[in-house]
Order: structure tokens, then sequence, then C-alpha cells
């Protein structure tokens, strides 16, 4: 089952290219401190400015990794249905465990459309389990609760939802009406102990970049029933949290990054270099925690 903390991999650069070394290299450092579960090109990832050569090439990287470790679950998301249906199809021939799918930002289209979307790329992934990402902040649009129990009920292998709202009543509602078996991943690292409480099961983490044994043990604790650790870690990753959302994601996680000497900060335009105050903010919550000296 996909649970705990889930790693939203950050996409190393080196002059302007696909560091593939830095990249297995970071995910096998994930791997070894204990992160439950990675999501390859994901909006993490850079996934709008990869070429789709570099997108496949990112997940298969990550699989050679992570096979038989971890699960994988390959970022599949596209605002043309074609093109996410190329995706999610390499993910099934590279041995991804799962894809993760969006909704088509930009076009904005109705439920319906969103329905017809969802249903086209899950038929292409044959029996590989589709996770809807839903994060209206981004794409502009909204998958609706009535919508996402639809597809939940009519087709097998959409299997759950990364749900980036913030509307902690969602998860209630779809634990509710879909069930334990149906897969909720919060997709906000901040108010992801109250989503567990509301019928989640983990979180697709861009915290979980810099400090995965922390969100790791966090998760961990929950599942046992170790409030008290669960709890403390929660408090103790707040100012993390806002840190590494001071700007633009992923800007300052992947300075975050190379603090910890994993990987260079380099994004690709339209990202650019976090402000001078941005960068004390990161180092400044890191050194809190004890991440840099």
């Amino acid at each position: 089952m996909l649970q705990g903390s889930i790693t939203a991999l950050i996409t190393p650069f080196r002059d302007g290219a696909l560091d593939e070394r830095a990249f297995q290299d970071f995910v096998a450092w994930q791997i070894a401190e204990g992160t439950d579960g990675i999501v390859p090109v994901g909006t993490t990832g850079e996934s709008p400015t990869l070429s789709h050569e570099e997108h496949k090439r990112v997940v298969d990287l990550a699989v050679e990794v992570a096979s038989g470790k971890i699960p994988v679950i390959a970022g599949a998301g596209s605002n043309s249905t074609a093109e996410a249906i190329d995706f999610t199809r390499h993910a099934v021939k590279a041995g991804a465990n799962a894809v993760l799918v969006v909704t088509p930002y930009y076009n904005k289209p109705t439920q319906e459309g969103l329905y017809q979307h969802f249903r086209a790329v899950a038929q292409a992934a044959g029996d590989l389990p589709v996770i809807v990402y839903n994060i209206p902040g981004r794409s502009s649009v909204d998958m609706h609760h009535d919508t996402l129990v639809r597809l939940a009920r009519e087709v097998p292998n959409i299997a759950g939802v990364k749900d980036a709202t913030c509307d902690l009543a969602r998860p209630l509602r779809t634990r509710v009406a879909l069930g334990k078996s149906f897969i909720q991943l919060s997709g906000e690292d901040i108010t992801a102990t109250a989503f567990l409480a509301q019928g989640g099961v983990g979180c697709i983490s861009v915290t979980s970049n810099v400090a995965p044994r922390l969100c790791a043990t966090m998760h961990k604790a929950w599942r046992e029933g170790d409030l008290a650790t669960c709890f403390a870690i929660r408090d103790q990753l707040v100012p993390l949290h806002d840190a590494l959302f001071c700007e633009t994601s992923p800007g300052p996680v992947k300075y975050a990054a190379s603090l910890l000497g994993l990987v260079s900060a380099e994004t690709r335009l339209p990202m650019v270099p976090i402000a001078e105050t941005s960068r004390v903010r990161v180092e400044t919550a890191m050194r809190g925690l004890g991440l840099i000296a």
C-alpha cells in the first residue's frame, strides 16, 4: 500500500542539463533515510520544463534505484490527455508502481471533461494504480468530490488521490464515501497530520526532500499510535515547511538540498534563484532542526 512519507523529488540540473548521477544518489539517500516512497517528475521535479525525453529518463532512473525497495509513483500528468497517456504507458513499461496524474491545467475542463480525461489515462495504465492529483492552486481547476467518487467507483484502477486543496473536510467525506481502501495522500506538508486524522494515509511531501528521516519518523509514529512523537515532530517541522514555501516551490527546497551538498540549487526558467532574504530564512530553518551546522 502507498502510505507514509512519500517524497515529491526535486530534479537536479547541472549547467542546464539533467544531472543523472546526482539524481540517482539523491534517490539512494532518500531510501537510506527511511522514506516510504518517491514521486519523480511531479511539479516539485519541474516537470513543466522537462522535455518528454528527460521526463521519461527521470522515471527510468528512479525505478532503477528504488525498484524493489520503495514504491515509485511516476508523475504522468499533462493538460493534454494524449501526452498523459504517453507518459503513463512509459511508466508501465519502466516498472513504476503507480502513476500520479494532475488535473489538466490551463484548459479548465468541466467535471465531465475531468472524468473522461482520467478514465482514458486509467485505461491506458492497464492494472497500474492511478493517483489523481487535485491541486486547484496550480491547475486552476478543482475536481469535485462527486467526480472523484464517480471515478473511483466506475474505474477500477483509480486507486487514490493526492489532495492539495487545503480543505480538510474532503478526506473525511471521501473516506466515508469510498472506505479505507481508497488511498488518500496529502499534498500539503503543514497539514499532513490533520489530513491523517481525517482519513489520509500519507503525504506526498516537499519537505521530505531535505528532512526525510524526520518526515518518515513522524508518519511511522502516527501509524504506531505514538502521538506524542508524531506531534512533537509535526511542531518542529513548521518553520521548515514555511521556509520551503517562502517563494514558489521548488526554488527554496532546491536551495535547501544544495546546503546539504546533495544537488545544485539550479532551476530552469521561468524559475530563478531565490532571493537573499529567502536564502537566510531557509538556512535558519535548517539550522533550527540541526540539518546543517
